[in-house]
């Protein structure tokens, strides 16, 4: 037999498989490594994380993602050259990472990479007559399986696209194997550059279940601080948001978008919310002049609205438990606009869950992997079309 289809049966018998789960998000602070031990699938999966940790991108790296991201008219060399560069590159700092952890490729069973995303693109978006819901990740899965040694399975939003979905989110998947639990309601938030959630109904009935966008987390504020703070990569503690004030009739204006009237389940991305929103806002309101402080603190307040309508609209009845992650919930003035405007709602993190917040969802694409692996498509096959039973990830041998 064919020695990477022997090798890709051995890994399927095991009873505990070892995947390095890899997240880099749209806020490209840096990736995020995760590796897990699994053993059993769907509803049985048990999940113990034994290593985390972000390795930070230089500003070089950076720099040139932003060439390409979220842009409608890119250099399309500079794309084909970033797939196999971003590959080579995620395998090197998997590799960091395993020498850090004093352990050898051999011993890992599989990495589930998500890839870099640099466009997002549902129908409800893009609005051109007869085209399908689509998303481009780049950083090739073969380039990081030959580098590292390791099997790879990436670019798990594809499948999600062909079945019906529009790509994003996919937390919900991991969510549910990993969080449901009978007779407790719970919203899984995660504020990344885009804040999304996951309902996961206490009858775990998956029909009932949703993973939705609901704008923008950090990717507005990130996108100010480096334009209006030069040498800065965000508001670190909400310092400069702190120093400011926030201006209502520029939220109001900040929030006049039809997006946020869209039922849910929905998605979004930079290309919606960015600069030009921002600069469109500040000229709806007659506050082009506002100060930059103010300005990012109109911002945290807007982001934190946006959220805050969302979960109220999904925990109706006011019992759902609330679960936080993701680099968002680092951010002082953001929690405080929460607590503020969900009273009586209790903000936890997904630590009291078992899953370190900073670390989920890199080993939520961990979980499609072992599912792709190792599980069954049925465990969704009471969904919704949002939600369709299959299983994804790309599979690409290291020889």
């Amino acid at each position: 037999m064919n020695r990477n289809f022997s090798r890709l049966f051995q890994v399927i018998r095991k009873e505990t498989k070892y995947i390095i789960g890899l997240m880099s998000g749209t806020s490209l602070d840096g990736l995020d490594v995760a590796l897990c031990a699994f053993t059993g699938s769907g509803t049985n999966t048990k999940v113990e994380v034994k290593h985390f940790i972000t390795k930070p991108y230089t500003p070089e790296f950076r720099a040139q993602v932003k060439a390409v991201f979220s842009k409608k008219q890119v250099d399309l060399e500079q794309v084909c050259i970033l797939n196999a560069f971003i590959g080579n590159y995620h395998a090197e700092l998997v590799l960091a990472c395993l020498q850090e952890w004093g352990m050898e490729p051999q011993e890992i069973d599989a990495i589930a990479s998500h890839g870099q995303t640099i466009y997002h693109a549902p129908a409800s978006q893009h609005q051109l007559p007869g085209m399908p819901n689509a998303t481009l990740q780049i950083g090739d899965g073969d380039h990081l399986a030959v580098n590292t040694g390791i099997l790879t399975l990436s670019d798990f939003r594809q499948k999600h696209v062909a079945a019906g979905g529009e790509g994003a989110p996919l937390a919900g998947y991991g969510d549910f194997i990993l969080f449901a639990e009978q007779g407790k309601d719970r919203v899984l938030l995660n504020i990344g550059g885009i804040s999304n959630f996951t309902f996961l109904p206490g009858s775990l009935d998956v029909a009932r279940m949703f993973s939705t966008d609901i704008g923008p987390g950090n990717t507005l504020m990130d996108a100010y601080v480096q334009q209006q703070f030069p040498g800065k990569f965000y508001d670190a503690d909400a310092q400069i948001a702190l120093s400011g004030k926030y201006n209502q009739a520029l939220v109001e204006a900040l929030l006049n978008q039809t997006f946020f009237q869209l039922d849910f389940p929905k998605t979004t991305g930079p290309e919606l919310f960015n600069l030009d929103y921002l600069k469109s806002a500040l000229q709806q309101s007659a506050q082009e002049q506002l100060a930059a402080e103010d300005v990012l603190s109109s911002l945290n307040r807007f982001t934190a609205i946006s959220i805050a309508n969302a979960i109220k609209q999904s925990i109706a009845n006011g019992n759902a438990e609330l679960f936080i992650s993701g680099g968002g919930m680092h951010n002082p003035l953001l929690l405080q606009n929460l607590e503020e405007l969900l009273p009586g709602v209790q903000i936890r993190t997904t630590a009291e869950l078992g899953i370190l917040p900073d670390a989920k969802e890199a080993v939520l694409f961990a979980t499609l992997a072992n599912e792709t692996l190792a599980g069954e498509a049925a465990t969704f096959e009471n969904s919704n079309k949002q939600m369709p039973a299959v299983q994804m990830g790309k599979i690409s041998f290291p020889f």
